[in-house]
């Protein structure tokens, strides 16, 4: 598990590079190197690190290991093909991080940052959806029973697309410069990371980079099913391509808008799942 989880970091940081550089790309502009995001660690790893005097300091180290702890957790659970109850429960915690960030340093800019993390929690109702869903077409919830499904009777995105649409706006929310990404706005400077540092900062890049590569790796282990690792490459790439783009032509919107939009897309797949209910 540790060769896993080290490749996964590598190529979620990788995964970050190419990111930036597609949105720059499509935006008129150079971009940084694609393995930028691999030299901000390095470079993070032997800064001078510190903590504010006015951190509580117990919650400000202790929140770089949960979100290690946390996305490493849930690629053990993809890997060895456990619940995706499990999966997404470990995935929910994650809102632990985001709020532990901004309330652990004492900046008003981290705390803004972890009051915003509260609304975006909107961008969890779909997981409901897609679980359910997928619970309706394969009478499962173990990710080796859906991936068994899958190879029996063909990838869920054509059985179930809307489903496949929530967890991809899952995902999109999770993405830098997503639209959804109000956390990170740049009026609140880097939002609830905004005083980490150092070793610090290294620390959740690397849980950023494994949450990027879990994301997208669980997305098409869900509703594509077991492919080659060189089908899984060109697939991630492809997927993470049309986040860009996204990211790239779409303005940040506002807090009030990002909880509005994607209460409405959860209604919409909730909706899905009962006729789905009712008609299977």
């Amino acid at each position: 598990m540790i060769e896993y989880l080290i490749v996964a970091v590598f190529a979620g940081l990788l995964l970050h590079g190419i990111h930036r550089k597609a949105i720059a790309r499509i935006q008129g502009r150079p971009g940084p190197p694609i393995w930028q995001e691999i030299l901000h660690v390095l470079k993070f790893s032997f800064k001078e690190t510190w903590i504010p005097w006015t951190a509580s300091r117990t919650l400000f180290v202790a929140v770089v290991f949960i979100a290690i702890g946390i996305w490493s957790t849930a690629l053990v659970v993809l890997l060895t093909g456990q619940s995706l109850l499990l999966l997404f429960g470990v995935y929910m915690l994650h809102k632990i991080v985001e709020h532990g960030l901004g309330l652990s340093s004492g900046s008003p800019y981290g705390k803004f940052g972890a009051i915003r993390s509260v609304m975006s929690a909107a961008s969890e109702i779909p997981l409901f959806a897609t679980i359910a869903a997928i619970y309706l077409v394969t009478n499962s919830l173990m990710i080796s029973d859906i991936l068994a499904w899958q190879v029996a009777n063909g990838p869920l995105l054509l059985a179930v697309p809307p489903a496949a649409a929530a967890l991809y706006i899952v995902v999109l929310a999770k993405m830098h410069y997503s639209p959804f990404a109000v956390i990170e706005s740049k009026e609140i400077v880097s939002g609830n990371m905004t005083e980490h540092f150092g070793v610090w900062r290294a620390g959740l890049d690397v849980a950023f980079g494994l949450k990027t590569f879990v994301l997208l790796y669980a997305f098409i282990l869900l509703f594509i099913g077991p492919i080659s690792l060189l089908a899984m490459a060109v697939v991630m790439l492809l997927l993470l391509l049309s986040l860009s783009l996204i990211c790239a032509i779409t303005p940040m919107l506002s807090p009030f808008d990002t909880v509005t939009i994607q209460i409405g897309a959860a209604g919409l797949i909730v909706a899905y799942v009962l006729l789905m209910g009712v008609f299977l």
